[in-house]
């Protein structure tokens, strides 16, 4: 019997040996590695912060930019109010009095003085030259006293703000 414990114990030794040798040792520290591991953490919560400053920006810029809009309709609005006003009056006075056609006349003058306050243009004069770019045309005419693609009639008026068409002119056009 002892030499079977003798066996057993010898094949523990060589087992514990084998299982030594197939422990991988632990690496040194290499301190150039653990150098750009620290860089690579950095770089890493440096873009994460940056992400999330970038988000921050985006809202606030939208923020922004809605605030900025309704200030401005505020300000239009502002300047409507009198005309809305004087649209109040015109509707309390009865439509037969002579000053009732004037009061309408003076609220079409404060309306196109507000509207040029802010810059807009109207598109079409009869005479004209249509232009499909500015001008819709809804009817067309032959008529040998006018000029090719003239306008003659302005059905409904269309206006710009600089560079951009509100609503094209709806026009009748010769030949």
């Amino acid at each position: 019997m002892s030499d079977e414990v003798k066996s057993t114990a010898d094949n523990s030794a060589t087992t514990k040996e084998t299982k030594k040798a197939a422990k991988p040792k632990k690496p040194r520290a290499n301190p150039e590695l653990e150098k750009i591991k620290a860089e690579l953490d950095n770089k890493s919560e440096l873009l994460m912060r940056t992400a999330a400053e970038f988000d921050n920006f985006k809202k606030r810029t939208e923020r922004e930019k809605i605030k900025t809009a309704e200030y401005a309709k505020v300000n239009i609005l502002k300047q409507l109010l009198p005309v809305i006003d004087n649209a109040g009056r015109a509707l309390a006075v009865d439509p037969a009095s002579p000053d009732y056609d004037k009061g309408v006349e003076l609220i079409v003058k404060q309306l196109v003085g507000l509207v040029d306050t802010f810059g807009m243009t109207e598109l079409a004069e009869v005479g004209d030259t249509f232009n499909p770019e500015v001008h819709e045309a809804v009817m067309h005419i032959d008529d040998p006293e006018k000029g090719e693609n003239e306008i003659v009639m302005v059905l409904q008026q269309g206006y710009k703000l600089g560079d951009t068409v509100i609503r094209p002119a709806m026009v009748q056009v010769a030949n």
